[in-house]
């Protein structure tokens, strides 16, 4: 599965797990997850970057616009990706990269560090 990981993240220049670690991105996202909701920023480019690499439904990106505030579209983000009958490293991935496409690189080194730890 890390090596997957490394094939994936390497040529985007991110490294998330070292070799024999347990970590890993769904794990580093559920655990950083109350502090990533004042981070990311749905409204432009995010959600649609989610939804054509099949990580959201068009209905759940509906569902998300339709929350009131930023935070609340973030958290509700959030707990879609971390769901433990829909969460995947795989989607996890596909997170990062859609971060990475949408300009959102200190999400990503937030993600990928470990929220600085």
């Amino acid at each position: 599965m890390y090596q997957i990981l490394y094939r994936i993240l390497l040529p985007i220049g991110y490294v998330v797990a070292h070799a024999g670690d347990k970590a890993s991105i769904l794990s580093a996202i559920t655990t950083l997850k109350s502090s990533l909701a004042d981070y990311i920023e749905p409204d432009f480019g995010l959600l649609n970057e989610l939804q054509r690499r099949h990580v959201l439904t068009k209905r759940q990106v509906a569902s998300l616009r339709s929350e009131r505030t930023v935070y609340d579209r973030n958290d509700a983000l959030l707990d879609l990706l971390t769901a433990e009958n829909q969460s995947s490293e795989e989607q996890c991935v596909k997170f990062l990269t859609a971060l990475q496409r949408t300009g959102q690189h200190h999400v990503v080194n937030f993600i990928t560090q470990n929220g600085g730890h």
